[in-house]
């Protein structure tokens, strides 16, 4: 099954999704790891049974991606072969998050997910979507936009993936254990996307909805004239005290749902 990918509009990519869909669903900010196997299993159960035409993954995905040469350790090998199965069933689509910046190519050849740059546009039954992760329309955190742009360079990026496999995995270790420290300080202070930006993306787009993730903090934000952003959900079923999971669904007729697995997977 495959998905046409037209050209941009502007300089936005287009992903053409064929008249016969019925409904999309869209998940973010899983942050996949070894240590999280209740949302592991309920994120393969949604990409495997999921009620939707095809579903569309808004980047970190993974909590860490240090390179497609690590793909083959066996926590992403098992990633890696639910994504292969998922991609057999129905097209899927990924962008890329600030944890999983670095997926390339190689990746995207083993498992058959369709590369979605970020952002991108969302032509379906005759209406535009604007797609996004949502890091970088946080302008007022200017001390991740610099360490964002840095990171996002060709070449902190060749000097990075020439380091063994092995330092990789330590230097990821050690930048989650800090990252969790950073987020447990700064929890309910983090920056939010710029509503001028989102504005005039949407513009470019010739959307009046956009759909992120990134912000952790689900829900509608009204931006003026018609406009509004999406918020999806963060995962993570391993917390006791604050269980969580949600698929955005995208129906024909342009409403959006928010399901439970449970509920994308039967509904």
């Amino acid at each position: 099954m495959t998905v046409g990918a037209g050209a941009a509009a502007g300089d936005l990519h287009v992903w053409a999704a064929p008249a016969h869909w019925q409904a999309i669903d869209f998940l973010s900010d899983l942050h996949l790891a070894p240590d999280m196997p209740r949302t592991v299993a309920a994120w393969a159960q949604v990409l495997r049974h999921s009620r939707a035409d095809a579903l569309c993954l808004l980047g970190d995905v993974f909590e860490v991606w240090v390179g497609d040469d690590g793909r083959g350790q066996p926590f992403e090998q098992g990633l890696i072969e639910v994504l292969r199965d998922a991609a057999g069933r129905r097209p899927v689509a990924f962008m890329v998050g600030n944890r999983d910046f670095l997926v390339g190519p190689a990746f995207h050849a083993e498992t058959g997910l369709i590369a979605l740059p970020d952002p991108s546009c969302l032509l379906a039954w005759g209406r535009r979507w604007l797609l996004c992760h949502g890091d970088e329309q946080c302008l007022d955190d200017k001390p991740y936009q610099a360490f964002r742009a840095q990171v996002r360079s060709a070449a902190w990026q060749h000097g990075f993936l020439a380091r063994p496999l092995a330092e990789r995995v330590a230097l990821a270790r050690d930048m989650r254990r800090q990252s969790a420290t950073h987020q447990a300080l700064e929890q309910g202070m983090a920056a939010d996307l710029d509503a001028d930006a989102c504005r005039l993306l949407l513009a470019q787009a010739g959307a009046r909805t956009l759909i992120h993730g990134h912000t952790h903090h689900p829900g509608i934000h009204d931006l003026g004239d018609g406009l509004q952003r999406v918020v999806l959900s963060d995962w993570d079923l391993d917390d006791a005290e604050c269980p969580r999971a949600e698929v955005l669904r995208l129906q024909r007729d342009g409403h959006l749902q928010r399901l439970s697995p449970e509920q994308a997977c039967a509904a």
